[in-house]
């Protein structure tokens, strides 16, 4: 089989590429990664194909410039592409952050210039995709996961699936503090992409939400991801958010520990970014792919260590962060664990090819498993993934409160792809007017004139 990345320079690539070949080492006889931009071709994509040839599969990853030939026979495409790139990432958060709003990649104002500039490129990718190989599966994970996957799955031929680590990996976490053995637990998880709740929690057959909840301090120290959320206001839920749900929670503080920091998240990945990239050419030039990863993995385990830390926390704690990692011997080229989203990807991969069918929480056509929205929404939920496609099961049962905040939010997403689609200003609009995060109509059509004036080319669409 043969699988395509989109943004295949990404500085998430390697760690992904690595992922694919210790964990599902027969899988793919081609792995090619396209990337435009020289410079990431040269860093990234080539300590990509370097790890390719230190796991044993000498000519297995390659690069390319070329989408077209990056596509042809593509039995999978993964997408992790950034339209605009970090720097447009900063602009998102900045602009939203000066008129007191979150800025954040997926969430709001940010989100919604993230999924501007993006859903056009995305459609595009598509309709090449289905020329060259109209059975791929296009598996996203380009932010924001759930808008893009709608606009896929609605605007385009191909088979779209959206992925996100978020859901999994605060389940996982659960057991871990529960202590849970491996294969014991089950749960119930309903929403959107970035906006979801763990609504049952079992171990062995027992539910064990009710522990939770009145453990939920314990569990905030346990697992930061959990600790930026009001103990009392969770137990009153009866529900256990995931993280981005604390945007919506709790704006103010998000935009009060950015101004304490005086730096955001977008601006500390673009730094981290460049010095990865910068360190990953100094590397080659003076070594091999051994001290391309070895510098590769120190930064990205800097980047990880970090997450979210200056949104929940007002300080990323970064200069200590660094020297610790500087300070631990660099992770082994081979064996690698397999978690984050490429798990989440390969387990898709696994059940579509009916290697190994099973049920995973993705983004995907709603059909009839949440009865208040409609059929063609895209919504994050369990599903089972076999040879036959991706069948969407019910959700949690959600709170009234989070349903409410659920049925605002998907009808401003289907109205940004609307708007996306149709390249039409005005609807963008009242789309964003009508996101839960933006006080209003004059709010939401000055965010749009900046926005377009600082993206330039990127959303040059809209008239």
């Amino acid at each position: 089989m043969k699988l395509a990345i989109l943004g295949g320079g990404g500085v998430r690539m390697p760690a992904f590429v690595r992922a694919v070949l210790t964990g599902r080492p027969e899988t793919f006889e081609e792995i090619v990664l396209f990337e435009p931009d020289t410079q990431r071709r040269n860093t990234t994509g080539r300590l990509a194909v370097g790890l390719g040839d230190a796991l044993g599969h000498p000519g297995v990853v390659r690069t390319t410039p070329d989408v077209e030939e990056a596509f042809t026979d593509a039995d999978f495409v993964f997408s992790a592409i950034r339209v605009g790139g970090d720097q447009g990432r900063v602009i998102d958060e900045q602009v939203a952050l000066r008129r007191g709003l979150v800025g954040q990649e997926t969430t709001g104002p940010g989100g919604f210039a993230m999924a501007m500039r993006t859903i056009p490129v995305a459609l595009d990718y598509a309709a090449t995709l289905a020329r060259c190989s109209p059975g791929a599966t296009f598996i996203n994970f380009t932010n924001p996961a759930g808008i893009i996957t709608q606009a896929l799955s609605l605007h385009s031929s191909v088979r779209a699936v959206g992925v996100c680590d978020t859901p999994s990996g605060a389940i996982r976490r659960l057991g871990d503090f529960l202590g849970a053995e491996a294969g014991s637990t089950a749960f119930s998880y309903g929403g959107l992409n970035h906006l979801g709740w763990i609504t049952s929690y079992r171990v062995g057959g027992e539910e064990k939400m009710d522990e939770l909840l009145a453990r939920f301090e314990e569990l905030a120290h346990f697992d930061h991801r959990f600790a930026a959320f009001d103990p009392a206001l969770v137990r009153r839920l009866g529900a256990i958010p995931t993280e981005y749900v604390y945007y919506y929670y709790d704006s103010r503080r998000y935009v009060e520990g950015v101004a304490h920091a005086g730096t955001s998240r977008g601006q500390d990945v673009l730094r981290l970014n460049e010095e990865l990239l910068s360190g990953v050419a100094r590397a080659f030039e003076k070594g091999d792919v051994e001290d391309a990863w070895s510098s590769y993995s120190m930064l990205m385990g800097v980047r990880r260590d970090t997450y979210m830390r200056t949104d929940t926390e007002g300080d990323n704690d970064q200069a200590a962060v660094r020297a610790r990692r500087a300070a631990e011997p660099p992770a082994p080229i081979g064996g690698a664990e397999i978690g984050g989203y490429e798990g989440i990807a390969l387990r898709v991969i696994d059940g579509l090819t009916a290697r190994a069918p099973s049920q995973v929480i993705v983004n995907t056509r709603n059909g009839s498993s949440v009865a208040y929205l409609d059929p063609d929404d895209v919504v994050e939920t369990p599903a089972f993934v076999n040879g036959g496609g991706i069948l969407a099961m019910a959700g949690g049962e959600l709170t009234r409160s989070a349903r409410g905040l659920v049925l605002q939010v998907k009808e401003y997403e289907r109205m940004v792809v609307e708007a996306a689609v149709s390249g039409d200003a005005g609807l963008a609009e009242l789309a964003l007017a009508l996101h839960p995060l933006v006080p209003g109509s004059a709010v939401a059509k000055d965010l749009l004139a900046e926005y377009r004036a600082q993206h330039g080319k990127d959303l040059a669409y809209l008239r």
